[in-house]
This record gives C-alpha cells, sequence and structure tokens, in this order.
C-alpha cells in the first residue's frame, strides 16, 4: 500500500533535508529525511498535520512548536519528520473549526467538543508511519513525542523505542488544551 513517489533536497532555515513523498491510498505523506548524521538511534517525529497550528502559528495548540523543535532536533541528530494528513486529530480541518466554535461557546475542552459533535477525541491511524519506518529500514528510535498512542503504534510495528519528551512552552491559550491533552489523552507532559 506504502508507494514512494518523489524525493528532492529541500532547504530549510534549520539546514539541508530531504523531502521524500509518499503515498498511502489516497494520501500524500510528506516525510522529512536527514540520514547523515545517525549514530543508532534515529530521532522520530510523528507529526500530524495543524493547519491552524502549524502553518497560522496559533496559539491555542502547542503543534507548530513541536513541528519546529522537530526538525532542528532532526537536523542535528539525525532521523525522520513523518508528517500525517490527519488535521484534528483526525477528524477533519472543517470539523476541528466547529469544535473550536463549540470550545468557545459553550467552554469546552478539545476532547468534550469532538465527544459533543460524535465525533472520537482522536481518529488518528499510524499505520502508515509504520510502514515509512520500514521503508527506511529503522527497526530502533528515538521518539519525539509525548503521545502514548504514538509510541505504542512504533512499538507494534516491531520497534524498539526510547521515546523523548517534546515539552514546549505553553501560552494562557492552550493552557485547557493541554490539560486536556494530559488529563484525558494520558499524554506524557
Amino acid at each position: 500500500m506504502l508507494e514512494h513517489v518523489a524525493e528532492t533536497r529541500l532547504p530549510t532555515e534549520w539546514g539541508d533535508f530531504t523531502l521524500h513523498i509518499f503515498k498511502w491510498n489516497a494520501l500524500e505523506i510528506p516525510v522529512l529525511a536527514q540520514m547523515k548524521q545517525i549514530e543508532t538511534f534515529p530521532v522520530i517525529r510523528i507529526h500530524s498535520s495543524c493547519l491552524t497550528g502549524d502553518i497560522f502559528h496559533s496559539l491555542r495548540c502547542d503543534c507548530g512548536l513541536q513541528l519546529a523543535v522537530a526538525m532542528e532536533q532532526v537536523q542535528a541528530r539525525g532521523g525522520l519528520v513523518i508528517y500525517l494528513p490527519q488535521e484534528g486529530r483526525g477528524i477533519g480541518l472543517t470539523n476541528k473549526i466547529k469544535a473550536y466554535i463549540l470550545q468557545d461557546q459553550e467552554n469546552l475542552d478539545t476532547v468534550e467538543a469532538n465527544l459533543k459533535m460524535g465525533l472520537p477525541s482522536d481518529a488518528r491511524d499510524y499505520d502508515s508511519a509504520g510502514a515509512i519506518l520500514e521503508f527506511f529500514k529503522i527497526n530502533q528510535c528515538i521518539a519525539l513525542t509525548n503521545n502514548p498512542a504514538k509510541i505504542e503504534a512504533m512499538q507494534k510495528s516491531g520497534l524498539y523505542v526510547k521515546r523523548e519528551p517534546l515539552i514546549v512552552s505553553s501560552h494562557p491559550e492552550n493552557e485547557k488544551y493541554l490539560n486536556s491533552k494530559m488529563e484525558k489523552m494520558g499524554h506524557l507532559l
């Protein structure tokens, strides 16, 4: 199901990466790779897309800051940033924005808003990330994550995983969001 369709050099503010594009069913998945510095354990960040945080630098979440730190770490230490197209924890951009509206109007947290709309608190799937790690022949890694579901998915793919927390600064706008991730989703903050 996984197809490697293109790769090119991608210069960034953190340095040069190789940008790989994979197809997984109908999805296109970009992967930033810096494989030159790796000794034993490549640094891996499985990052779900977040238009509001990654592109528009929203303060409602910590996604954009986490992506920046991950790119810096992967560039310095070697590894991959797997950028999964799973906006809003897999509920899509429109539903994510509708959840924002509920959060603002009814003082709900991110989990409560999703559930009120009849959606799961987290609908993401990491099978494609496992296939990408197999493509790169990675069988052990340092996972930059606070999400135990990502660690579990990587371990199910047969990887030996060491977790390294990915903690970024909080802001009054995202404190409730971070608390719900920790208290209701089990994130290791």
